[in-house]
């Protein structure tokens, strides 16, 4: 029973590893990690005017926020978590295209 436990984990983890492999590129480590951190410099500056230019902080809208932004640091920097389930709840597909509508709504 252990056996075939490990064997599941080892290929969630081999197929978790294998499609965040496409994500490996310089560039765009650079580029989530400005995104992050402007998008934390324009929060930090103006919360009201972010607010605002968004529609609203909202029961949504925060916690995607603040999830997409520490995604796009973790990822930026580098970081990669050694469990899979942690490479999936920050996994860099989800939270750059939400950190960008996020950017385009408060710069449009």
């Amino acid at each position: 029973m252990l056996k075939t436990n490990l064997t599941v984990s080892n290929r969630i983890d081999t197929w978790v590893r294998t499609s965040h492999a496409w994500l490996a590129h310089g560039t765009l480590h650079v580029l989530a990690l400005m995104m992050g951190l402007v998008t934390a410099g324009l929060v930090l500056w103006d919360p009201v005017s972010f607010a605002k230019a968004i529609g609203g902080f909202g029961p949504v809208v925060s916690p995607a926020l603040i999830w997409s932004c520490c995604t796009a640091i973790i990822f930026g920097v580098g970081f990669v978590p050694r469990r899979w389930y942690w490479q999936l709840f920050f996994t860099p597909y989800a939270a750059l295209p939400i950190l960008a509508g996020i950017l385009w709504l408060r710069l449009s």
